[in-house]
């Protein structure tokens, strides 16, 4: 079994700000999942139930979670590595 010790200087303004990061890992890893595979359903429903929709308005969703998943992309996040 591998192991890792992470150790921070917690009055090391540096140190401290890297410590609040691994502790929110999984709370971002979280969040992402849900704007990755959630978001863009909920935005959908949302246009579904609203009877004045239109194709626009759906288009611009498509368009801006394309941008969404490009920038994970360009970032390396595989959300599916981080959350099974």
């Amino acid at each position: 079994m591998a192991t890792a010790l992470l150790k921070f200087d917690l009055t090391d303004s540096d140190d401290r700000m890297e410590f609040e990061r691994v502790n929110k890992s999984l709370d971002m890893a979280l969040m992402l999942w849900e704007v990755l595979y959630n978001e863009k359903k909920k935005a959908y429903r949302i246009l579904e139930e609203d009877k004045e929709s239109t194709d626009k308005e759906y288009k611009l969703v498509d368009k801006i979670f394309a941008s969404i998943y490009e920038l994970a992309e360009e970032h390396n996040i595989k959300i599916d590595t981080l959350i099974s």
